[in-house]
């Protein structure tokens, strides 16, 4: 019986970091041929994480360009998988997440009737312009897939409140099986600075800002925040990795340089940001990913947005909402900088994201789906 052929695309740091490890796994089942197509929707920070993770696609694309727009990411995209999906014939497409990339690729493989798996589906903030344009590259994904891995059963439950009960599976989420791999006691940091913080002398507040709905009143509120609890706390080490955007850029540097306990540095390499974020004390950010990773860790999160899609987390108490009004920012982090039953609290909830396993299971779904095998994987159930 021939291999499956399952054509795996990304094409931003995030959604790398997340499929690494699965495009790892099916490349390790002898019933399924594992072949990788980015896009390099973002180029430096892709290549590092291919790199970090040894990965070399078959497929590039090359797309991204200077003052790129939502528009032409998508039609670049779309052009290129054509002759992609040409040469690949896959049998099934995998896509991650929400970015324009997952939305381009799920449509090209609908004009070319090829089935489609969403590995993180369901996430859902029930406001189509925050994130933006995640909310919105998410939901058409889910309308054009055919296998669904959410992470959670609160995903699920989105899902099927949507209509979709078919082949949708419970899996986990594949990061957390990503910082299985990159999380180690002696690790040494590529950026040296990192490597002379002393964090069990100081404590080190990890922040990172740099969400497109936060430009603006909500960005300049997080940086105004983020400087009035560094004149507080002179304890304190805040560590920001400033995201590449001329924007991002310009408001963090205007408001926090040359403050002596704001560490500015440039974006980090998978391997750096994990190792960091689990020698850190707390994570500031308006991240989605970091939602999920830092709880692994064991540290207590602030989200820097008004609402999020992952409110497993939230729910189990490791992740606050923290908004984007200054107030309520400098009291949420003074909260957790203050009182260490508060900060206890946090960091021993329960994960609700993960056991490692979620490559696992989403391999096996795979082969059920295709007839390989006679039952899917267990649904992912926190601990």
């Amino acid at each position: 019986m021939n291999k499956i052929r399952v054509l795996s695309v990304f094409g931003t740091r995030p959604e790398a970091i997340k499929m690494a490890p699965l495009v790892h796994a099916m490349a390790q089942c002898g019933e399924l041929e594992s072949l990788v197509c980015v896009t390099a929707q973002h180029r430096e920070m892709l290549d590092q994480v291919l790199q970090a993770f040894s990965i070399e696609p078959q497929y590039d694309l090359n797309i991204m360009q200077p003052s790129q727009t939502l528009s032409t990411i998508t039609v670049k995209a779309l052009e290129g998988l054509e002759q992609v999906f040409e040469q690949a014939k896959p049998d099934l497409v995998l896509v991650h997440g929400d970015t324009s990339t997952t939305f381009a690729a799920a449509l090209a493989a609908f004009y070319h009737r090829v089935s489609v798996g969403h590995v993180e589906a369901g996430l859902r903030s029930f406001d189509k312009y925050s994130p933006y344009p995640e909310e919105a590259n998410r939901r058409l994904t889910g309308v054009l897939a055919d296998l669904h891995f959410a992470p959670t059963r609160q995903n699920a439950l989105n899902l099927q409140r949507e209509g979709t009960v078919k082949n949708v599976f419970v899996t986990g989420n594949t990061v957390i099986d990503a910082l299985r791999t990159t999380v180690r006691d002696d690790y040494r940091f590529e950026l040296d600075v990192l490597n002379h913080l002393d964090y069990r002398a100081r404590r080190v507040v990890l922040l990172t800002a740099h969400r497109r709905e936060n430009y603006g009143r909500p960005m300049e509120n997080i940086m105004a925040a983020v400087r009035d609890l560094a004149a507080r706390y002179k304890d304190v080490l805040f560590v920001y990795p400033v995201h590449l955007s001329p924007y991002v850029q310009q408001t963090a540097r205007a408001a926090l340089s040359g403050l002596g306990n704001v560490l500015l540095i440039p974006p980090l390499g998978v391997l750096d940001m994990h190792n960091l974020m689990s020698r850190c004390y707390l994570v500031m950010t308006d991240s989605g990913g970091l939602q999920e990773e830092a709880p692994a860790l064991g540290k207590p999160v602030l989200v820097l947005r008004r609402e999020t899609e992952r409110p497993e987390a939230v729910q189990a108490g490791t992740v606050l909402l923290a908004g984007v009004e200054y107030a309520g920012i400098v009291s949420a982090a003074a909260r957790l900088l203050d009182d260490a039953d508060a900060w206890h609290a946090m960091s021993r909830a329960i994960n609700p994201y993960g056991d490692g396993r979620a490559c696992r299971r989403i391999v096996q779904d795979i082969l059920y789906c295709f007839g390989r095998v006679g039952a899917p994987a267990d649904d992912f159930v926190p601990q």
